[in-house]
C-alpha cells in the first residue's frame, strides 16, 4: 500500500511540474495535515484527576476531555483511543458493573476501545450489554464465538478532515486465564498476528491513509505481544498498546511501526502525531503528557459534574465504617506480587475463618490496594478487592498444592500476579533453584505435607477454574461455594477489629545462603519472649533505601529475615515492612 501511495505521489508531482513548465509561474502549495491520537490504557477506572500539595498526581478524564476539545478547535483530525482495562477496578466502576465508566467514556469522546482482559470481569454477556450503551465501537479482530464468527467489529474506517483512518483492534489471548475463565467460556481468542494481517489486508483494500492497531497485548515476554505483531505484519503505521502497563516516553519503533503505551492508571496520557503532505505520510512521533505537566489544562466542567454525580451515588454505600487497623495493611502491586505481606496473610486467614478449610491460597494479583492505618470503610475493602471473586473449597491432593506453590514461585523475583499468599501452611522458596524445583519444607497444619493425602483447600473462584494458570486446581470438583471477598473481609474485620496487622512470615526465602545462616521455617506465631539468637553476632547499621518487605531487605544483606527481625524487633512498628529512611542493624560476616 505504501508503494502505491508513493507512486501516486510521484505521478501527481510530475503532473504539477509539467503544468508549471507550460504555464505561467505558479507556486505549488503542499497540503499538510496532522493526525493527533490521544491515547490511554489500563486505566482500571482511575478516571479523576488527583492533586497533592499543589502538584497534580493523576490526570483524569476531566482534563483529557478538555485537551481533546482544545485540539479540535484548530484541527479536526483528532482521535481519542482506549487500549483496554478501563471499565473495572474501582468502586465507581464495580458497583454499576461498568455502566458508570461507559457514561464517562461517552462524555469525553472516546473514538474506539480494544477490550482488555479485565473488561471481561463482569462476563462477556455484560460487556455486550455495555457495548449497546457506548457511543463508540469495541474493536477486536481476534475475538470470536464458538462458530468462529467475530463478536465485535474487527476494524473501522473513520472519515476525517481529508484523511481516511483505519483502526483495528486486538485482545490478549491471556484473557483466557487473566479474567475468570467462566467469563469467557463462550468465546475464543485467536492468534493476534493472523487476525492483524487479515484486518490490515482489508483496510489496505479500502485505501486508507493510515492504519492504527489498537491492541491490548502488551510488551511482556510471550507469543502474543504487540511487538511480535509489528514484526510479523507489514503495513501497520501505529500501534496503541495496553496490558503490560509499559511506559514508553517516546514510543518504540519496531520496523516501520511506532508502538505507543502510556503506562497505567491516571499517571499520564499519550499523544501520537502523524504528519502528511498531500496525503502521503511524512513522519510520526509519540510523547507522554505526565500528570504533573497538565496542571494548565482546565478540567472540563461537564465531565467534572458527571464524575461528582456518579461518585455521590457510590459514596453513600461505601462510607460505612467497618473497623480499624493499627498499622498499614500492605497491598501495593510490587509487593504482593513478589512476596507475602500482612494484608495477604489477613486475607488468607479470613478465607480459612469463613470456610474451616485446612489451607488457603490466594493470588497476589487479586489484592489491588493497601489500606492505611486508622478507620476501615467498605470503600477500602471494595477498592482492594474489585473483582467480585468469591470463595471456593476443593479437596486437593498434597502433590497439587505443592505444584501450585511451584507455579506461584516460578518467576520470582519478577512481579507475578500468581504469587501465592497462604494460610495453614509454611514452606521455603529456594530462589536459586530452577522453576518447578523451588519449593521445600512444605508443612501443613504443622506436619510435613503428604503428597497423596487430600486437604480441604479454599481459594478464589478465579484460581479454582484455572485462573492465573493454576491449572492443577481446575479438575477437582467444588465442595462448596461461599461469599465474595469483600463480604468475607468485611465480616472478618468487624469481628476482629482493631486489626493489629501482625506478621510472621509463612514463606522462607532461601537464596542459597551459607548453611549456618539457614533458619528452619517459622512457626505460625511468634514464640513467647521472641526469637533467641544463641550467640553474639557483629552488626552494622544500614539505611533502608526504599519501602520494601522485611524479607527483601534481609536478602539484600545476605541475611535471613529472622536474624534481621531479632536485631530490630524494638523498632519494627510493622513487622511485614521496612520503610525508606529507617536505620536498621544487619549481621556482618567475616
Amino acid at each position: 500500500m505504501k508503494n502505491k501511495r508513493f507512486f501516486s505521489f510521484l505521478v501527481s508531482s510530475l503532473m504539477v511540474l509539467s503544468l508549471i513548465a507550460v504555464s505561467a509561474p505558479t507556486a505549488y502549495a503542499v497540503h499538510e495535515q496532522e493526525l493527533v491520537i490521544i491515547h490511554v490504557n489500563d486505566t482500571h477506572a482511575r478516571v479523576r484527576s488527583t492533586e497533592s500539595e499543589g502538584v497534580l498526581t493523576g490526570v483524569g478524564y476531566d482534563r483529557i476531555a478538555q485537551y481533546k476539545l482544545d485540539l479540535l478547535k484548530d484541527n479536526k483530525n483528532v482521535l481519542l483511543l482506549d487500549a483496554g482495562d478501563s471499565i473495572h477496578g474501582q468502586p465507581l466502576a464495580t458497583l454499576s458493573r461498568g455502566e458508570s465508566i461507559v457514561k464517562l467514556m461517552n462524555a469525553i469522546g472516546v473514538d474506539a476501545l480494544s477490550p482488555g482482559n479485565h473488561d471481561f470481569n463482569y462476563g462477556y454477556n455484560r460487556l455486550k450489554e455495555l457495548e449497546d450503551e457506548m457511543d463508540f465501537p469495541i474493536l477486536a479482530a481476534n475475538v470470536v464465538n464458538k462458530s468462529g464468527e467475530n463478536v465485535f467489529e474487527s476494524y473501522v474506517v473513520k472519515e476525517m478532515d481529508g484523511l481516511r483512518v483505519g483502526i483495528f483492534g486486538l485482545s490478549s489471548p491471556e484473557t483466557y486465564y487473566k479474567t475468570n475463565p467462566k467469563n469467557v467460556e463462550t468465546i475464543d481468542f485467536t492468534d493476534p498476528v493472523k487476525a492483524a494481517q487479515e484486518a490490515v489486508d482489508a483496510l489496505e483494500n479500502l485505501n486508507v491513509d493510515v492504519i492504527i492497531g489498537l491492541t491490548h497485548l502488551g510488551l511482556d515476554q510471550g507469543d502474543y505481544t504487540s511487538d511480535n505483531v509489528a514484526r510479523q505484519v507489514e503495513g501497520i503505521d501505529v500501534i496503541i498498546d495496553g496490558h503490560s502497563h509499559t511506559t514508553l516516553e517516546e514510543g518504540r519503533m519496531v520496523g516501520d511501526t511506532l508502538i505507543a503505551s502510556r503506562g497505567e492508571h491516571n499517571e499520564a496520557f499519550g499523544v501520537v502525531k502523524v504528519n502528511f503532505a498531500d496525503g502521503v505520510m511524512t513522519g510520526k512521533s509519540a510523547s507522554l503528557m505526565a500528570a504533573a505537566d497538565t496542571m494548565d489544562i482546565v478540567p472540563n466542567a461537564d465531565v467534572l459534574s458527571l464524575l461528582d454525580e456518579l461518585q455521590a451515588e457510590v459514596d453513600v454505600v461505601l462510607s460505612e465504617k467497618i473497623g480499624a487497623a493499627t498499622v498499614q495493611l500492605v497491598g501495593e502491586r510490587e509487593l504482593v506480587r513478589t512476596g507475602e505481606t500482612n494484608f495477604g496473610q489477613l486475607v488468607a486467614d479470613a478465607m480459612i475463618d469463613a470456610t474451616d478449610a485446612e489451607v488457603a491460597i490466594t493470588n497476589g494479583g487479586g489484592i489491588r490496594a493497601s489500606i492505611a492505618a486508622g478507620d476501615i470503610t467498605k470503600n477500602d475493602i471494595v477498592t482492594a478487592f474489585p473483582f467480585g471473586n468469591y470463595l471456593v473449597t476443593k479437596k486437593v491432593l498434597g502433590k497439587d498444592i505443592m505444584a501450585a506453590l511451584e507455579h506461584g514461585a516460578s518467576v520470582y523475583p519478577e512481579q507475578n500476579g500468581a504469587f501465592p499468599h497462604v494460610a495453614g501452611m509454611t514452606f521455603t522458596i529456594n530462589t536459586e533453584s530452577p522453576a518447578g524445583q523451588r519449593i521445600s519444607d512444605l508443612m501443613i497444619g504443622g506436619s510435613p505435607v503428604d503428597m497423596q493425602k487430600e486437604y480441604m483447600l479454599v481459594t478464589n473462584d478465579f484460581m479454582a477454574v484455572g485462573g492465573d494458570d493454576y491449572l492443577m486446581f481446575k479438575d477437582y470438583p467444588i465442595v462448596n461455594e461461599y461469599a465474595a471477598f469483600d463480604e468475607i473481609m468485611i465480616d472478618y474485620i468487624k469481628e476482629n477489629t482493631p486489626i493489629a496487622g501482625g506478621f510472621m512470615p509463612r514463606i522462607t526465602m532461601n537464596a542459597a545462603v551459607r548453611p549456618e545462616l539457614v533458619v528452619p521455617a517459622p512457626a505460625p506465631q511468634v514464640p513467647a519472649g521472641g526469637f533467641q539468637t544463641g550467640m553474639e553476632q557483629p552488626t552494622m547499621n544500614v539505611t533502608v533505601p526504599s519501602n520494601m518487605t522485611l524479607i527483601a531487605f534481609s536478602m539484600m544483606h545476605d541475611a535471613s529475615w529472622q536474624e534481621v527481625y531479632i536485631l530490630n524487633e524494638d523498632v519494627l512498628s510493622n513487622p511485614a515492612m521496612v520503610m525508606q529512611g529507617q536505620v536498621l542493624k544487619v549481621p556482618v560476616y567475616n
